[in-house]
């Protein structure tokens, strides 16, 4: 051979040994990426604060949602890596329950731990100021991890299965974020819940303000449920106790939206007409005088203490701002003039 040619060989194969040392460190340098990657996603250990902490999962709540989270909170890179996996490995949604997730543990573990309610150590059941009696058992109707015992009875076996002593369920239940054991028995959650409810309104009782235009402590448990359903601003809830106190001594009708809707039951559709205010029901206080039979819905402490303690002006009327809030007044006209401009700001939303 001459050597010509074997220089042309040698060349051959330095040219040959070039592209697959670029091939290898390319293939390096994404495995090192992709490790990088996985690091600060799913295998990233998940924050504890502590050797271990409890992740309480609501009803409802999703994967995308926790994901996005931790992300915006900085626990976690390329959440989109995270809902893929989820997606294509998990397959199953989150599980409602309170998780005991451990130091150490990898943010890929706990979204697999969630999947699945064996893991849970305790169920969080959310119940809402100013929801229903009905949306309350709805929400235990569909817990998974709460043993049914009574929740599908009618009413009033119910409350005779409870031993309440009332003839109607609503406002009987204390609003709030309640942590029970994996498991446990609607009996013991709503027996739980009724009992916080009556000892709230028993204490507001007896530190109750003097001159109420109640006859017991029922009618103002009723009137909370009003207040909660009239505002959800802390700062409003005296105000408007007070608008509707004052109402009650002097005999001018409440004249509250919630009401109306609550005796509407199932025919309320979202909106509210001027033949709906006319058409008499037990709960209609535009038709009628004084407080409707029963509550309205689930008041919260704070509503009920507020039902035990007015405010002190001369307000009679109030009214959506529309930008938050409610415009208090003491006269009909200044009254009539809040309503134009809350009429004024809904025009000038609806032509934004």
């Amino acid at each position: 051979m001459s050597a010509s040619k074997s220089t042309r060989k040698k060349k051959n194969k330095a040219k040959s040994a070039f592209p697959l040392k670029g091939v290898l460190v390319v293939v390096l340098g994404l495995v090192l990426i992709l490790a990088v990657i996985l690091k600060s996603s799913l295998f990233r250990d998940y924050p504890v604060e502590g050797k271990k902490q409890m992740l309480a999962i609501s009803a409802g709540d999703t994967y995308s949602g926790f994901i996005d989270r931790l992300a915006k909170e900085g626990h976690v890179s390329f959440p989109i890596l995270l809902k893929v996996y989820q997606r294509f490995i998990i397959h199953d949604t989150m599980k409602a329950g309170v998780y005991e997730v451990r130091d150490g543990m990898s943010i890929r573990q706990v979204l697999e731990m969630i999947s699945n309610s064996e893991n849970a150590q305790m169920n969080r059941i959310l119940v809402i100021e100013g929801t229903t009696f009905k949306q309350l058992i709805d929400t235990l109707k569909k817990d998974d991890l709460v043993t049914k015992e009574v929740v599908n009875l009618p009413t009033d076996q119910l409350l005779k299965e409870l031993n309440i002593p009332f003839n109607h369920p609503e406002g009987l239940f204390a609003p709030n974020t309640y942590f029970f054991a994996k498991g446990e028995t609607d009996r013991k959650i709503l027996t739980d819940l009724y009992q916080r409810q009556m000892k709230s309104l028993d204490q507001a009782w007896e530190k109750r303000a003097s001159d109420l235009p109640y006859q017991n402590k029922y009618e103002a448990l009723i009137m909370a449920s009003i207040i909660e359903k009239e505002t959800s601003l802390d700062s409003e809830l005296q105000q408007v106790s007070g608008v509707f106190i004052r109402r009650l001594k002097i005999g001018m009708r409440l004249q509250t939206d919630p009401t109306v809707i609550y005796g509407m039951g199932e025919n309320y559709k979202g909106n509210i007409t001027r033949q709906d205010l006319r058409t008499p029901t037990p709960y209609n206080t535009y038709t009628m005088a004084g407080l409707p039979p029963t509550p309205i819905a689930l008041p919260s402490k704070k509503a009920i203490e507020a039902a035990m303690h007015p405010d002190n002006s001369q307000n009679l009327y109030f009214v959506a701002t529309g930008n938050g809030g409610h415009k208090f007044s003491s006269s009909l006209q200044d009254h009539n003039r809040a309503v134009q401009e809350y009429l004024s700001v809904l025009r000038s939303k609806n032509k934004e």
